[in-house]
């Protein structure tokens, strides 16, 4: 498994595995490139088997919010799964590193003539959709404090470095939230000696004490994959 880098992959029969890997192109994700826009008709969907994605949505007027993130646990493209080209979020890398990209057109053919890759993509879709659902709750719900430490550990999962760069202007963004209480809530985390910031870069001190701070939406989210998709992924 380590050697192919995405846990999707990884999970498919090695004949599956073998002849979707022949179809695809290892490429860099870098940091801050968007791969697809809201609405856009990309031409690829995305492996990522380091780094991690975060999946935006915006509305005309108001600020935009992530709902999801994607990475070596995932996909980023999961529409075609649905037979819809068009993209619903905005997929803007957060943490780089590299993914394998397969043509649209050349998955779908795959999907309909590879029953345990379809099988796969129903359950990770069901993930992602649930993993939404949680996310709209935990806005509307939770403050600000657990809401971040469920971030960092998101990131701190997808990119398997207890150290990564973020500022409070893209915490704000990504969490929906007002820049000053971004600022108060990793001041509070920081107090507690379960992370360090300094100038836009991220330490993880204290993971478990991270965990115990955090909102439910965590160990959610983590249960749901495990049941849909077995405990290699996030």
């Amino acid at each position: 498994m380590a050697t192919i880098g995405n846990h999707l992959l990884a999970g498919l029969p090695a004949r599956d595995r073998k002849r979707l890997m022949l179809l695809a192109t290892a490429v860099p994700l870098d940091l801050s490139v968007v791969l697809v826009n809201v609405g856009e008709n990309p031409g690829y969907v995305y492996f990522p088997t380091s780094g991690f994605v975060s999946l935006v949505s915006s509305s005309e007027g108001n600020p935009s919010l992530e709902v999801g993130m994607v990475g070596t646990e995932g996909m980023v493209g999961t529409q075609v799964v649905l037979g819809v080209v068009e993209a619903p979020v905005r997929a803007l890398v957060q943490g780089a590193g590299s993914a394998l990209r397969i043509p649209i057109k050349t998955f779908r053919a795959e999907l309909d003539s590879c029953r345990a890759l379809k099988q796969m993509m129903d359950r990770y879709l069901y993930v992602l959709n649930s993993q939404l659902t949680t996310s709209l709750s935990c806005v509307r719900f939770h403050q600000v404090a657990p809401r971040l430490a469920r971030w960092l550990l998101m990131s701190h999962d997808r990119a398997h470095s207890d150290e990564f760069s973020v500022t409070q202007e893209f915490l704000a963004y990504m969490l929906g939230a007002r820049r000053t209480g971004i600022s108060e809530a990793a001041t509070l985390l920081q107090r507690e000696g379960l992370i360090s910031y300094k100038r836009g870069e991220m330490t993880i001190l204290d993971r478990p004490g991270l965990e115990a701070v955090s909102c439910s939406c965590y160990i959610a989210d983590i249960q749901c994959y495990s049941r849909a998709l077995g405990s290699v992924g996030i």
